[in-house]
């Protein structure tokens, strides 16, 4: 019981944090966007290092990133533009990404649960990007709250009865995106073999 609340106390603050930035509660869709168009509106842009055509082989999805002038600091957003799923349109905005002070970190918000076409619930995670701009890796929140009581009081005002401390669970490999265009340019996300 208590390990649940702390999880619904984090996930409330994730979701929370989200709303004061100004991500949108649901995901919306873009309707005629797919990976073609989304090359020619990319084509015709002055790219960021962010922007561009990423595949993400955990969920095999194919993401677009493109600038957005959003509320606050958000400045990116993701546009899912190909999956196996059948239920899961192109043109539907996947999440949303802010810059941070570390030119190579950002904040970026993923949403997480679904109800029938409409995705809920962003959670935020830290994304970093490689130096050659080719990949975009993030740890998505994993952690565990553990619950002390000191039933002996033994000085009460130095150590508190009841203490709630979050700990990290074992560490994980982080996932992510790979950049298929325009660095990819082949139309193949990078690191994969092209046979000819």
């Amino acid at each position: 019981m208590i390990r649940r609340t702390g999880i619904l106390l984090t996930l409330v603050a994730l979701t929370w944090t989200a709303a004061v930035c100004g991500v949108p509660e649901r995901g919306s869709l873009l309707p005629g966007i797919d990976e073609d168009s989304m090359r020619v509106r990319l084509a015709e842009s002055d790219l960021q290092p962010l922007e561009g055509i990423w595949y993400y082989p955990n969920e095999q999805l194919t993401l677009g990133i493109e600038r957005w002038r959003g509320d606050d600091n958000i400045q990116y957003r993701i546009i899912l533009l190909d999956c196996d799923d059948a239920e899961t349109l192109p043109g539907m905005i996947m999440g949303y990404i802010a810059p941070t002070a570390v030119p190579t970190k950002y904040q970026m918000w993923l949403f997480s649960e679904r109800d029938r076409l409409t995705l809920l619930k962003p959670l935020n995670c830290v994304a970093t990007l490689s130096s050659s701009g080719t990949s975009l890796t993030f740890d998505p929140p994993h952690w565990r709250v553990k619950v002390r009581v000191n039933f002996a009081r033994f000085l009460p005002n130095l150590f508190r009865a009841i203490s709630i401390i979050p700990e990290k669970v074992e560490e994980r490999v982080p996932v992510g995106f790979n950049k298929i265009y325009p660095e990819g340019g082949d139309g193949n996300p990078f690191m994969r073999i092209r046979y000819l």
